[in-house]
Parts: C-alpha cells; structure tokens; sequence
C-alpha cells in the first residue's frame, strides 16, 4: 500500500495545479468581461447623451420651422 503512496500524491498534485491554472484562467477571463461591461456602459451612455442632444436639436430646428412658417406667405403651387 505504501508504494501507491506517491503515485497518488502526485496525481493529487497534478489534479491540484490544473484546478489552479483553470481558476486563474478563469479569473482572467471574468476579469476581461467586466471590462467589457464597463466599456460598453461607457459607451451606451455616451450613445444616449448624443440622442438626448440630437433630440433637441431637433425639437428647437422642428420649432423654429413651424414657429415662423405662415401659410398665407407660402407660394400657390406650381399647377395653379
């Protein structure tokens, strides 16, 4: 029994080190997505902050058109 001793040890051992590298390799990996997470709110917030202003561009260029736009002062149209 004693000569299967260190067989096991050794097949502990080597259980043991690719747990480890599993683990560090998977820390690597969790540590890279939220990276990515964090990049990709940075960016959707900077992507809503640019629709917020474009949306009131919009509204202020939409009431300056309607605002100062009169009917009455608009051509016939061209078949009259």
């Amino acid at each position: 029994m004693q000569a299967d001793l260190p067989l096991a040890d050794s097949a502990l051992e080597k259980r043991l080190v690719e747990l480890e590298t599993r683990l560090a390799f998977q820390e690597h990996a969790l540590g890279e997505l939220s990276e990515a997470l964090a990049d990709a709110r940075a960016e959707n917030s900077r992507t809503a902050d640019l629709l917020r202003h474009m949306l009131e561009d919009l509204r202020k260029v939409r009431t300056t058109l309607y605002d100062d736009h009169d009917p009455a002062e608009e051509p016939p149209p061209p078949h009259y």
